[in-house]
C-alpha cells in the first residue's frame, strides 16, 4: 500500500460539497480523515435521503468498485466538513489487483456498506424519527472524534428524509432530555449514554458491522 503514497493528495471538504452525482464516471476515491461523507439516493423531484455514510473507517465508492462499475449509482456529498485524502481511481485499481490486502479490506468494507444500507431501509420504516435522529447523531459523533460538529437542521432533515419541522421536534426532544445541545448550526453531544438510550437497535448493529469490517487508514 506504500505505492499509493505518491498519488495521495490532502484536501479539505466543505459541508454540502458534492463529490459526484448519479451516472457520473468515477475518477477519484476519497478517504475521509476528519470529514464525514454521505451517500444520497435522489428522486426525480430532487428529494433525497441518506442511504450510507463514510467516515475515517472507510472510503468512498467501495461498492461500485467491487461491482466492477466506474459509474456512480448515487450522489456522494460531504456531510461534516473536514479533511480527506484524494486518490486517482486508476492508481487505486492498480493497487487492488492480484488479491492484495487492500483489495480484501475494500471488499469487507463494501459488504458492510451494503448490509448497513439494508439496515437503514428497515430503520426508516420501523423506528420513530427521534430514534433515527439519535442513531444518526451517534454515528456522526463516532466519526468526527469530538463532541462538537457543524450541522444545520436543513441538512439533518435531508439526511433523515423528512421535512424540517419534523426534525426540529425530534432534535428538540433530545435537547430537552439533556442529551445534546444545539445552537446556531453547531451541535454538541452532552450525554453520550443518554443519546444511546434514545437510539434504536440499529446503532449497535451498525457499530458491529463497522468495527468488524473497517478499512481504517
Amino acid at each position: 500500500m506504500s505505492a499509493l503514497l505518491p498519488h495521495l493528495r490532502d484536501i479539505s471538504l466543505k459541508s454540502g460539497e458534492v463529490l459526484h452525482n448519479p451516472g457520473e464516471t468515477l475518477s477519484h476515491i476519497y478517504f475521509p480523515t476528519s470529514c464525514v461523507l454521505s451517500v444520497i439516493l435522489l428522486m426525480r423531484d430532487g428529494a433525497g435521503v441518506e442511504i450510507g455514510t463514510t467516515g475515517c473507517e472507510g472510503l468512498s465508492g467501495s461498492v461500485a468498485i467491487m461491482l466492477g462499475t466506474l459509474v456512480a449509482p448515487s450522489q456522494t456529498i460531504c456531510q461534516v466538513p473536514g479533511a480527506a485524502k484524494c486518490l486517482p481511481l486508476d492508481a487505486f485499481q492498480d493497487a487492488i489487483r492480484n488479491g492484495s490486502q487492500l483489495r480484501e479490506l475494500t471488499q469487507k468494507y463494501a459488504r458492510a456498506s451494503v448490509t448497513l444500507m439494508g439496515q437503514s431501509i428497515a430503520c426508516n420504516r420501523l423506528h420513530t424519527l427521534t430514534e433515527r435522529c439519535a442513531r444518526w447523531l451517534l454515528l456522526t459523533h463516532d466519526r468526527v472524534r469530538g463532541d462538537n460538529f457543524s450541522l444545520t437542521q436543513e441538512f439533518l432533515a435531508m439526511m433523515l428524509g423528512v421535512h424540517r419541522p419534523a426534525v426540529s421536534i425530534a432534535a428538540g426532544a433530545l435537547q430537552q432530555a439533556g442529551f445534546i445541545r444545539y445552537r446556531r448550526g453547531q451541535l454538541t453531544v452532552v450525554d453520550r449514554e443518554g443519546l444511546e438510550s434514545a437510539s434504536c437497535e440499529c446503532y449497535r448493529v451498525a457499530m458491529g458491522q463497522l468495527n468488524g469490517n473497517s478499512a481504517s487508514h
